[in-house]
C-alpha cells in the first residue's frame, strides 16, 4: 500500500528526554530549551499595532434586528472588523476608564455575556490597566434557572464592575446577582430600576499618560484573568491566569506548533473565550502573532451549526480549532458540499481536536474529502491541557496521530509520571502553570505535590513501549475509574473508546456505571446520524455492538453487560457537558443516578444485555 500524502506540517519537539526517580517515578522532559517570551502579552498588541496596524485583529459578523436563533442570537449580515491600531487604541480608552475607577485584583471586571468585538477590547482593556477581568460561563446567566454558580463566581471573585452585551438578554441574571453597588456596563439596552453604563462611554474616555505607566507597572506575576473550573461535582474553582503563563504558553506553542510562526494565523472560532481552549490558546495565538480570528456565531449543535458552515465557505482558515461534535458536523457536509470543501481546505495546514476522544470514522471521512478535494491529507493534531496549565502541555509529534494519541511535553515543562492505583497520573511543572485557585488556600495546596508538581488526575501511557520519542497517549481520568463490586477496577478512559469506535457513527459519547455493582454498563449519548434511524435499526445496531465487545472482553470489568441509549442530552446547566461540548462522566452519573439504577435493576432489562458471550 502506498502511505499516505500529507500536506507538509513540521513537528517543533520530536525528541525527550527521561530520567528516573524514586518509587517507580519518572520525569519527562522535551529536548529542547523554552526560548525567551514577553513580560506582558500586549506587548504583541503594541507590536502588531505599530508593524501591521491596518490588518484585521478580529471580526465578527453585524447582528441583524429580526429573527432569532434558538440561542438568542440575532442573524448575521456583514462582517464588522477591528485592525490592530483600532483595537490597541480603543483599549487604551477602556484601560484609562477603568484606572478612573480603581479597580484591582480585589474588585475585578466580571465578563457575563459570549465572545464578540466589545468582549475582546474590554480584555485587552483590562490587560492595559493591570485589572483582572472573569470571563462568566454565558449558560450560568441565559439557561441557568438559580443563578447559583452565578452568584458563587461574582461571591468569589468581588467584581467592581460587570459587563453584558444586550440588556434584554441578561436582565434576569443582573438582576438576580449582580448586587446594586456593583456598575453594571451594557453594550447595547437598558436595565429597568438600575443605572447602567453604555459601553460606548468606556470607549469615549480620553486617554493620559496613566495608561502608559499601568502598562509598564505589569510584570510575570501580574493576574491576568481568573478562568472558572467546570464544577460539576463541586463548585467551581477560579485559577489564576498570570501574565507569566500566558506569555510562556504562547512560546511553548509556537515552539511545538512551527506553523503558527509560518505566517500570520487566521482562525474562524468559536470556542468559548470563558474556557481556556478558547480563550487563552486561540484568542492568544492570533494576539501573539499577528493573526486574525473571525468569531464564529455558530456552534456544534443542530441549531447552531449551518451558521459555522456559513463561515467556513467564506473565510478560510490557515489552522482550524474544534471540538469533535463540530469536526463530526464537517465531515458529514463536506461529503455534499463542494464550496465548503474547496474553502476550507484552500490554505488550511493543521486541524487539532481536544475536548473528548474523535473516532475514527470521522477521521476517515475528513480524510476521503480532503483527498477528493486537494490530494492530501491535512494533519489532524491534538494533545492535552487544561485550564491549570495554560492550556497548553503535551502535542503530538507525527502526522501519523491515531486516537488517544497525546505526545510529548512542550519546551519547558516537565512531566513526573506517578504510579497510582494500577495507572500513571502525569504531573505538571513549569512556567505556564498556574500559581494556584483565588482566595482558595486548602484547595491550592491539595493541587501540588511535595515536589510543586500540578497533579492533573490524568492517565497516560507509552504509545510505543520501546519508542520514549512517540510519547504519551491517553488512558483515562483516575477518578473517573472505578471498582466493581468484586473489587476489579474498571479502566473507564479505555473501555469508553473502545465503545465510541465500536459504535461509530452513532455513538458521540459514552458514560460508564456500575461503580460497586456486579456488572458494566453504558450510558450511550448519540449522535445526529444516530437519532435519524428507525427504532429497529438503531436496536439491532447497538447489539451488534455489544455482541462485538463481549468476544474481546476479558472479564466482568472490561464486558459491557448493560447499555442504554440516552434520549435527553446532557445537560450544560448540570455540568454535564461544557461549554466546548465535552461530557463530564461524574455529572452525568450524579444527576442521573435514577436511570443508572434502573438500568442496572435486575427487575428491569436494559436496552440490550448480553449474556456470556451471546445477547439475549
Amino acid at each position: 500500500m502506498t502511505a499516505p500524502h500529507f500536506r507538509p506540517l513540521r513537528f517543533g519537539v520530536t525528541r525527550v528526554t527521561l530520567r528516573d526517580g524514586a518509587d517507580g517515578t519518572q520525569y519527562l522532559s522535551a529536548d529542547q530549551a523554552l526560548q525567551d517570551y514577553p513580560v506582558r502579552i500586549t506587548d504583541r498588541l503594541q507590536h502588531w499595532a505599530r508593524t501591521a496596524p491596518e490588518r484585521t485583529f478580529m471580526a465578527r459578523r453585524i447582528q441583524l434586528a429580526g429573527d432569532k436563533t434558538p440561542g438568542g442570537v440575532g442573524k448575521t449580515g456583514d462582517w464588522q472588523h477591528i485592525s490592530y491600531a483600532q483595537a490597541w487604541s480603543r483599549a487604551r480608552c477602556i484601560a484609562q476608564a477603568l484606572i478612573h475607577r480603581g479597580l484591582n485584583a480585589d474588585r475585578p471586571v466580571s465578563i457575563l455575556s459570549e465572545n464578540d468585538l466589545d468582549h475582546a477590547l474590554l480584555a485587552l482593556g483590562c490587560m492595559l490597566a493591570g485589572v483582572p477581568f472573569v470571563p462568566v460561563s454565558p449558560p450560568y446567566s441565559l439557561i441557568s434557572q438559580d443563578f447559583d454558580k452565578l452568584r458563587h463566581v461574582l461571591k468569589t471573585t468581588t467584581p467592581g464592575l460587570v459587563f453584558a452585551a444586550d440588556g434584554v438578554r441578561y436582565a434576569k441574571a443582573i438582576s438576580a446577582a449582580v448586587t446594586s453597588d456593583i456598575e453594571v456596563v451594557l453594550g447595547m439596552g437598558q436595565l429597568e430600576g438600575r443605572n447602567i453604563t453604555a459601553f460606548a462611554d468606556l470607549l469615549a474616555t480620553p486617554v493620559t499618560q496613566a495608561v502608559d505607566a499601568a502598562m509598564q507597572a505589569t510584570g510575570p506575576d501580574t493576574i491576568v484573568k481568573f478562568l472558572f473550573t467546570s464544577g460539576s461535582t463541586k463548585l467551581p474553582k477560579a485559577v489564576i491566569n498570570t501574565q507569566r503563563m500566558l506569555c510562556a504558553n504562547q512560546q511553548q506553542m509556537a515552539q511545538s506548533m512551527p506553523v503558527l510562526v509560518q505566517e500570520p494565523p487566521v482562525l474562524v472560532d468559536w470556542l468559548p473565550w470563558n474556557h481556556t481552549f478558547g480563550g487563552n490558546h486561540n484568542f492568544g495565538l492570533v494576539l501573539f502573532h499577528g493573526g486574525s480570528l473571525y468569531i464564529d456565531d455558530g456552534k456544534p449543535t443542530p441549531a447552531l451549526m449551518a451558521e459555522t458552515l456559513r463561515n467556513l465557505r467564506e473565510i478560510a482558515p490557515t489552522v482550524y480549532f474544534n471540538v469533535p461534535t463540530g469536526f463530526e458536523a464537517i465531515a458529514q457536509a463536506m461529503k455534499t458540499d463542494d464550496e465548503l470543501r474547496r474553502n476550507l481546505l484552500s490554505r488550511v495546514k493543521m486541524f487539532f481536536y481536544a475536548g473528548a476522544a474523535l473516532a475514527q470514522p470521522i477521521w476517515d471521512s475528513l480524510f476521503e474529502a480532503q483527498e477528493k478535494e486537494i490530494g492530501e491529507r491535512i494533519v489532524m493534531t491534538t494533545g492535552l491541557g487544561m485550564t491549570e496549565s495554560g492550556p497548553f502541555a503535551i502535542f503530538v509529534t507525527s502526522p501519523h496521530v491515531k486516537a488517544g494519541d497525546l505526545g510529548v511535553p512542550t519546551p519547558g515543562m516537565m512531566l513526573k509520571l506517578v504510579p497510582c492505583e494500577g495507572k500513571t497520573e502525569v504531573r505538571y511543572k513549569g512556567p505556564n502553570i498556574t500559581p494556584g485557585y483565588w482566595r482558595a488556600p486548602a484547595d491550592t495546596a491539595e493541587a501540588f505535590d511535595e515536589e510543586g508538581f500540578f497533579c492533573t488526575g490524568d492517565a497516560v501511557k507509552w504509545i510505543d513501549d520501546s519508542n520514549i520519542h512517540a510519547g504519551l497517549s491517553f488512558d483515562g481520568r483516575i477518578a473517573e475509574d472505578f471498582k466493581l463490586a468484586t473489587g476489579t477496577f474498571v479502566s473507564v478512559g479505555p473501555l469508553r473508546a473502545k465503545i465510541i469506535a465500536a459504535g461509530a457513527p452513532y455513538v458521540q459519547d459514552v458514560v460508564l456505571t456500575g461503580i460497586n455493582l456486579k456488572e458494566v454498563g453504558a450510558l450511550v449519548i448519540p449522535t445526529a446520524a444516530a437519532r435519524l434511524l428507525h427504532s429497529q435499526a438503531l436496536a439491532e445496531h447497538f447489539q451488534n455492538v455489544v455482541n462485538a465487545l463481549a468476544t474481546t472482553a476479558t472479564g466482568s470489568a472490561s464486558r459491557i453487560a448493560r447499555l442504554h441509549v440516552m434520549q435527553e442530552p446532557p445537560s450544560i446547566d448540570k455540568g454535564e457537558v461544557t461549554d466546548k461540548g465535552s461530557v463530564n462522566q461524574r455529572a452525568v452519573l450524579m444527576h442521573r443516578s435514577a436511570l443508572v439504577e434502573a438500568l442496572h435493576a435486575d427487575a428491569v432489562q436494559p436496552i440490550y444485555k448480553p449474556h456470556s458471550n451471546q445477547a439475549t
